[in-house]
């Protein structure tokens, strides 16, 4: 017999932590190599963690909801035959009777222990990061995020855990009902009206409570976070892409027939975004504290909504690399994904630049928050046929063109207004030059 450790897995160089939401087997289950064992979700995705051993699962940690740090055993599962891994010395045997027993693991993981409850100093400047848990929490028990930043945090650079806050509204509650001491007997007071104070949470008229999904719940902390970090300015522009559409038009038959893919006008823009993040590189890039973290890789986020009504970003990584077919297959391969809820973690991982599309929902334009941790995110109009003013040899003239509004956001601590005008007005000036005898 040996003791194989599930430890909670690395989803990204970013994700520190990520909530347990559903257990699949329970102690005494058996299951087998691949076999689902939980599901978990961090604020990018949710995914299925599977066994990496054959056996019984002898113990489980953690509970649903837990929020639980990666590389953290989160069960024990024991098989027939020993590991070819090598045992970890460290480590106690699980049980008593099987102290003989070599006890392996495929990751070395740091015990489950109670933090201390001394008070760490965050490591930087930085904004502290609150799992979903911790502001479910906040929100329940009508925390405002003035008060939540003042808790003391015993978590990885000072984060608030569970525990934490918990304990923290335990005395919040004793201290609001403490009764205040009177050092002066009360002189009477002439008799008046009380007035009738509303509960916190009472709803007046006819009204439908709709308790947000867990999802919306990570979106809406990631968006707030986002409006924290970056200080968002938003330039606009305009671009006349009627050779964009009419080259479309003309090549989307045939297009399908050879390559079996529908074109649509994402590819496109992908495609003149990544021709200007190589002249002005700097919108590609993050921030570390003071420092600027320069991406060398170009790796397009492309915001998708799904059924639910929520919004999750796949990547299309090294879209530098990719030709217009390439592209096309990659953003309806990922939007396909996103839609039928089969993205793989690393499909949402190391974005460097996002763009959405609002103009698929018939919106001229919009201002986009930035998805951390970038610091630029452009929004694509719909576009609308409408007389313009065309310039031509033989002077002014007004003719019906193809027209839409971009939008770029970007994070103002690096990007100043003159590179994200600069670097938004060359995209638009990618589009209208669109060449319409081009192959693809």
């Amino acid at each position: 017999m040996a003791i194989v450790e599930l430890v909670m897995p690395k989803m990204g160089e970013s994700i520190m932590e990520a909530t347990i939401l559903r257990w699949h087997k329970k102690p005494g289950d058996k299951v087998k190599v691949d076999e689902t064992v939980l599901e978990i979700a961090t604020d990018k995705v949710d995914s299925e963690v599977p066994s990496i051993a054959e056996g019984e699962i002898t113990e489980i940690l953690y509970n649903e909801n837990d929020v639980v740090p990666v590389g953290t055993v989160i069960a024990r599962v024991q098989t027939e035959a020993g590991a070819t891994v090598a045992a970890s010395p460290a480590t106690p045997p699980v049980q008593e009777t099987k102290a003989a027993a070599p006890e392996t693991k495929f990751q070395t993981a740091p015990p489950r222990q109670e933090p201390a409850r001394e008070t760490p100093a965050p490591s930087s400047g930085e904004p502290r990061f609150y799992s979903p848990l911790v502001l479910t929490i906040a929100q329940q028990e009508g925390i405002p995020f003035a008060e939540l930043e003042k808790i003391p945090g015993t978590g990885a650079d000072g984060r608030v855990t569970k525990r934490d806050i918990l304990e923290y509204v335990a005395h919040r509650g004793n201290a609001v009902q403490e009764p205040e001491v009177v050092h002066e007997a009360p002189q009477p007071q002439p008799a008046r009206e009380i007035a009738t104070v509303p509960a916190a949470n009472s709803y007046g008229g006819n009204v439908e409570i709709i308790e947000m999904d867990r999802m919306r719940k990570l979106i809406a902390d990631h968006m707030v976070r986002s409006k924290q970090i970056s200080p968002h300015v938003t330039s606009f522009a305009e671009a006349d892409v009627t050779n964009m559409v009419r080259w479309r038009d003309n090549v989307k038959k045939d297009f399908e027939k050879r390559e079996g893919e529908k074109i649509t006008f994402m590819p496109l823009f992908v495609e003149a975004v990544v021709k200007c993040i190589k002249r002005f590189p700097l919108v590609n890039c993050s921030l570390d504290g003071d420092k600027i973290i320069l991406k060398k890789d170009i790796n397009i986020g492309m915001a998708t909504a799904l059924p639910s009504g929520n919004l999750i970003v796949p990547v299309i990584r090294n879209a530098d690399m990719l030709n217009l077919v390439g592209l096309t297959k990659q953003v309806n391969s990922l939007a396909g994904a996103a839609r039928q809820n089969r993205l793989k973690p690393e499909d949402t991982q190391n974005g460097t630049f996002t763009i959405t599309n609002v103009g698929t929902f018939g919106s001229l334009t919009g201002t986009p928050i930035i998805n951390q941790p970038q610091v630029a995110i452009l929004a694509v109009g719909a576009i609308k046929k409408r007389p313009v003013v065309v310039e031509t040899e033989q002077g002014d003239s007004i003719a019906i063109r193809h027209m839409m509004y971009l939008s770029l956001s970007y994070d103002h601590r690096i990007v100043d207004g003159s590179l994200g005008s600069t670097f938004l007005s060359a995209v638009a000036q990618e589009l209208e030059n669109f060449d319409a005898g081009r192959g693809y």
